[in-house]
């Protein structure tokens, strides 16, 4: 659709929409143009209202902390929604299981958990995202993944339609799960295990130790670049790009991250096109050098 017409149509949400929204400051590159349309979602009877309205006309896309999202230049002809503080709250639901909403960080899941003496979330302390998109990609790190303490996901698809789906009915997989691409995460359910707070703790600092000695931080990255590939060799995919790519490879300011060379990193002003060269030249030569194709974690909008 047309600006016009989507204005006309979309009226009643103008206090939460952003025509021409620039997606630069909205993920973690610091990479990006513009989305045609931006709607904040405020609430859940909004965000039915709004998918109804909008019946699957648009393409959609959800944007969550931004931290696994490389953003084109060029204008996404399309609908980015994110989702407001009303989804972001979390509570017990039993001694031993939380519910969270999805916009809540990975790390405030971790913190909550902790606090309430609940082990198994440790690892969400070292995951740069949200629930939402950890459930999507089915995130992890040191040997956990969101499987492993998933109860269950209430979900929207872009028709408006509610779904609660327990966790024993979808396959996970590595970095991926068989969920519909259309569906929206609301808010899951979690099991963990009770447990004393110092030992919780302990776990989590040295985690977060671990991954602050061996990942950069605080600076513009995607995280982890590509998914190891788990099927076709016993290395890492940080030492396959070691083994097939000069550490000082760039371009213009899209830079291999010396700490870890899964990152990539934007040290100045580097374009979507900078990013996605070097995306697409270290994928040509681990293939030329090891024979292995790599799949992308990261998560490109075009």
């Amino acid at each position: 659709m047309q600006i016009p017409q989507l204005k006309n149509l979309l009226k009643d949400f103008d206090k939460n929409i952003i025509y021409d929204q620039d997606l630069k400051k909205k993920n973690w590159f610091n990479i990006g143009g513009k989305s045609k349309v931006f709607y904040k979602a405020e609430n859940l009877k909004d965000l039915i209202k709004f998918l109804k309205l909008l019946d699957n006309k648009e393409k959609i896309f959800v944007i969550g902390a931004g931290s696994n999202t490389l953003i084109s230049d060029s204008i996404f002809d399309g609908v980015v929604i994110k989702l407001s503080k009303n989804f972001n709250r979390i509570s017990l639901l039993k001694e031993d299981v939380i519910i969270s909403g999805s916009a809540v960080l990975d790390k405030s899941l971790s913190e909550f958990a902790t606090e309430n003496h609940l082990s198994g979330f440790e690892f969400l302390s070292c995951i740069p995202g949200s629930i939402g998109g950890g459930i999507k990609m089915n995130a992890g790190c040191f040997g956990k993944e969101f499987k492993d303490i998933l109860l269950s996901i209430q979900a929207i698809n872009k028709k408006g339609n509610l779904l609660t789906i327990p966790s024993n009915e979808i396959n996970f997989d590595y970095r991926n799960n068989d969920l519909p691409e259309d569906l929206i995460f609301l808010s899951a359910s979690f099991k963990g295990v009770k447990s004393d707070y110092s030992k919780v703790n302990s776990e989590v600092k040295k985690m977060k130790s671990l991954k602050e000695k061996n990942q950069p931080m605080k600076i513009k990255t995607g995280g982890s670049t590509f998914k190891n590939p788990i099927n076709q060799t016993n290395k890492k995919v940080w030492e396959l790009i070691r083994e097939s790519v000069s550490i000082d490879t760039k371009f213009g300011d899209a830079h291999i991250s010396e700490k870890h060379s899964n990152f990539f990193v934007n040290k100045g002003n580097a374009t979507f096109n900078d990013m996605k060269k070097l995306i697409d030249f270290v994928s040509k030569k681990v293939l030329e050098k090891t024979g292995i194709k790599l799949d992308k974690e990261i998560k490109i909008l075009e």
